[in-house]
């Protein structure tokens, strides 16, 4: 537990995310695509793509922006990446955008703290022009409706079918009597609801399964912790717990050897380098690799494809892939 030791105390505020829907037309890509030659626009005609993220205190947002950078120099574009503090700080990414309509920017991708509150000022940036992907987690499309703006293409994965598995990876098999507990993400977002709502179904699936808690810890480390200790408190035999991203299963991790519960299974969503490395040890049972990557590259492509007028998809959907000790070895 070194690195998990390690990054509970030098990253106290890491909080994290990701968004798929299972309806309406998909696309299912491939990792290291190479984009046509023709393509690549004159040095001298450069297009400026800003990539609005949430934080970079967060090791998947970090595997994102290397994506969107692999793009910029593929597609010969400049690139502009900005972050909140913190996956929370829905204000700042809001300020963002503001500044990027300032700057004259040509497209924006945006993976959003909040489904709704950034919708105001997206339809400002359209209006002024601006091309706009939404990736990771998904604006929610009554809200655009009710500003008057246009629908924005979608890059994500299907999270509700993704944390079925990984919360099923662990109900398999439970005796008669289990109890489980969820650790949410931030609820305004669209993607904690559906990785809460694929636990839900997983958990629900098999009778011998009854779920005891479900609470949010906002993607944070720290609050994994706290919370999976209120949630012990309350319910001391709790056997299965799913984190709805590897930051919180952290947390929860750190809390579970501390008080020397090893008999606890604990399935999360990401595959930070640091989860892996739990899976790898046998304290983790299970977590979601999302191609963070992949999904910076995608939305930078299709923003690079809207500035020259393509027709591109509504809605494309990144392969997801369960990360346990079978698949390690």
């Amino acid at each position: 537990m070194k690195l998990l030791r390690q990054l509970a105390l030098a990253l106290p505020l890491f909080g994290l995310v990701a968004c798929g829907d299972s309806s309406g037309p998909s696309l299912s890509t491939v990792s290291g695509a190479n984009p046509p030659a023709s393509q690549a626009a004159p040095a001298a005609d450069k297009k400026k793509i800003g990539l609005v993220m949430k934080t970079l205190t967060n090791p998947f947002f970090i595997e994102m922006e290397k994506g969107a950078r692999r793009a910029e120099q593929e597609l010969n574009i400049e690139l502009l990446v900005k972050t909140a503090a913190q996956e929370t700080s829905i204000e700042q990414q809001i300020q963002i955008v503001e500044d990027l309509i300032a700057a004259g920017v040509d497209a924006i991708v945006i993976a959003p703290g909040d489904s709704q509150r950034l919708v105001p000022v997206l339809k400002k940036a359209g209006d002024a022009g601006i091309k706009l992907v939404n990736i990771d987690n998904r604006l929610d499309a009554e809200a655009i409706h009710q500003t008057g703006g246009k629908a924005i293409p979608f890059i994500s994965v299907d999270n509700e079918k993704a944390a079925y598995r990984s919360a099923g990876f662990i109900a398999e098999g439970a005796p008669a009597g289990t109890q489980a507990a969820i650790l949410e993400g931030i609820r305004s977002a669209d993607n904690a609801r559906q990785r809460m709502e694929g636990a839900r179904r997983a958990f629900a699936d098999n009778p011998n399964i009854r779920l005891v808690a479900s609470e949010s810890a906002n993607w944070k480390i720290d609050e994994g912790y706290a919370v999976t200790k209120q949630m012990f408190a309350r319910h001391p035999e709790i056997r299965l717990l799913f984190a709805a991203n590897d930051m919180m299963a952290l947390g929860a991790l750190k809390y579970l050897q501390e008080t020397q519960r090893s008999q606890v299974k604990v399935a999360a969503y990401d595959a930070l380098e640091e989860a892996v490395a739990e899976v790898r040890a046998g304290r983790l049972a299970v977590t979601v690799d999302q191609q963070a990557a992949e999904q910076g590259f995608q939305g930078v492509l299709l923003a690079s494809r809207l500035i020259r007028g393509d027709t591109v998809p509504a809605l494309m959907l990144i392969d997801t892939r369960l990360v346990t000790p079978a698949t390690l070895n």
